[in-house]
């Protein structure tokens, strides 16, 4: 008995990558229109599927090159320019040759893709750490400094130690494991990438908790940054404890 289209089309639906040369082989003699459609969205989805591995295996080249290395560790941070909250690092070592489709500079991504990739990276990670540096220490030391501080917070919280950091731009002062800086590396190194993309969910959840305390200010949505909404609620409400007095100045 013939398959109804419906069914066919449900099939595609529930089909995951790896499955879609054999569904493609299956009903790609279908005389049926509608059956041709679905094979060549099968084939787009196929296609698109191939461009993402290719992408994300160019993403190890870092990795690669450095394979001599027994524990590599990707660093990155979020939050150096908003005018609330604190810096937040973050630091990943991935198994060797790890592959986690869709990892990207974490502001690249749509929060909902974010969210999925913190969940795989969580499971995947053969270790993470977290760094914060709260605004009080930003106003007293700068942001640089706040931020270095908050990647060596990250790297001490790892449950292993790593014999190479892979870093987003910056050189980590008072560290002694090998660096390697990489401009604009999460995008271009999959352990940065990583990195990013836990450091930045870390601190959108926590700026979403501080809406609950001071809505006035929308952080869910600003997250901190300045937006004009957030700056016109500075100006009318004054300042909370958690923002970066050394930031606010021309506002008050």
């Amino acid at each position: 008995m013939e398959q109804k289209i419906s069914e066919i089309k449900n099939i595609l639906q529930a089909a995951g990558d790896t499955e879609l040369p054999a569904f493609i082989s299956s009903y790609e003699k279908d005389p049926r229109p509608g059956v041709k459609a679905l094979v060549q969205r099968a084939v787009r989805r196929q296609e698109a599927y191939e461009k993402e591995l290719s992408r994300i295996d160019s993403m190890k080249k870092y990795e690669r090159k450095y394979a001599a290395f027994s524990c590599i560790c990707g660093i990155d941070e979020v939050g150096r320019g908003p005018l609330a909250g604190p810096v937040v690092a973050g630091a990943v070592i991935l198994p060797k040759d790890c592959t986690i489709l869709y990892l990207n500079d974490s502001k690249q991504l749509s929060e909902k893709k974010r969210e999925e990739l913190y969940r795989v990276i969580m499971e995947k990670a053969l270790a993470t750490g977290l760094g914060f540096v709260g605004p009080e220490r930003i106003d007293e030391i700068n942001i640089l400094q706040a931020t270095y501080e908050a990647m060596r917070q990250a790297i001490d919280k790892l449950a292993y130690r790593p014999d190479l950091l892979l870093n987003d731009a910056v050189t980590i002062p008072d560290v002694s494991i090998k660096q390697v800086p990489i401009v604009k590396g999460d995008a271009k190194s999959i352990s940065i990438a990583a990195a990013s993309i836990i450091a930045k969910v870390t601190r959108d959840r926590l700026m979403t908790e501080y809406n609950q305390i001071y809505p006035e200010y929308g952080f869910a949505s600003n997250k901190g940054y300045g937006a004009k909404a957030h700056i016109e609620a500075i100006r009318k409400y004054g300042p909370t404890p958690i923002h970066r007095r050394s930031f606010i100045s021309n506002f008050m």
